[in-house]
């Protein structure tokens, strides 16, 4: 299982979407999900500001704003 992890902010819809899209994959063990509060480090605030959510899987940038579960799949596969 893989760890994915999700920059955010509380109270952001879109933030709330990513989540949520992503629980197909975590319900089905192929990925452990990890929320980071940007607002709670002034340099991920720097660096995301509003570009938020971001998935990220260690240091390679998935996707934007929404699931794009292909980028996602590719990701996982390594590729």
């Amino acid at each position: 299982m893989q760890e994915v992890v999700l920059y955010g902010r509380e109270g952001c819809h879109l933030c709330e979407d990513m989540r949520a899209a992503l629980q197909p994959w975590i319900s089905a063990g192929h990925i452990r999900l990890r929320w980071v509060e940007i607002d709670r480090d002034p340099a991920l605030r720097a660096r995301y500001g509003t570009r938020i959510p971001v998935l990220c899987l260690g240091e390679r940038e998935i996707c934007h704003y929404h699931l794009d579960p292909v980028a996602l799949e590719a990701a996982l596969s390594g590729a």
